[in-house]
């Protein structure tokens, strides 16, 4: 039976000029907190890229070790890639710079996020919508807050603002379950 690592090698993304894509990045250890504990070099990485090679966030939330995200490159461009790649790479060069220790992976780099991350091309404005969704509920999901306009590292806030969002949208329900709530 083929390894994981064989089977990815034959993993092929769908890349859409000026699409719309939903993405999970993780870090290699799910127990750490790197993410919300330097929300600041994450959003410092972030502007850089959009600096370099514009995209659009449409909506973002950023737990302590994964993040989710929904972009919208320009039309004409697809290489959202390259856009992790420098993100994941300056992220990880200002922890090291301001002293957080990272060991260094025998074949380059160091072991602070998975190596891979999950992408999804969305096909239409519902699927932007539920995947919008889905992120903001994120963080009441995991049980880090009962009301996602609890939790601070999230777009929720500016969907409440542009009046997307009631405040009280995506509270825990009894069961602990939760639910998305109404727009």
């Amino acid at each position: 039976m083929a390894g994981y690592d064989e089977l990815m090698v034959h993993y092929r993304r769908n890349r859409i000029p000026g699409a719309s894509y939903f993405f999970t990045l993780t870090l290699e250890n799910r127990s750490a907190r790197s993410l919300v504990e330097h929300i600041q070099l994450l959003g410092d990485s972030m502007r850089k890229a959009q600096q370099r090679a514009p995209f659009r966030v449409q909506a973002i939330v950023v737990l302590p070790e994964h993040l989710h995200a929904v972009w919208t490159l320009p039309d004409g461009d697809a290489d959202y890639a390259a856009r992790w790649r420098a993100i994941k790479a300056d992220f990880t060069h200002a922890l090291i710079k301001q002293g957080t220790p990272l060991k260094p992976r025998p074949e380059g780099g160091y072991r602070l996020w998975q190596r891979r991350f999950w992408e999804h091309t969305l096909r239409d404005e519902l699927d932007v919508e539920r995947h919008i969704d889905y992120i903001h509920f994120n963080p009441v999901k995991h049980g880090h807050v009962a009301r996602a306009a609890d939790w601070p590292h999230s777009s929720f806030h500016r969907y409440v603002r542009e009046g997307v969002y009631a405040a009280d949208w995506g509270v825990a329900t009894a069961d602990g379950v939760g639910g998305f709530g109404e727009r």
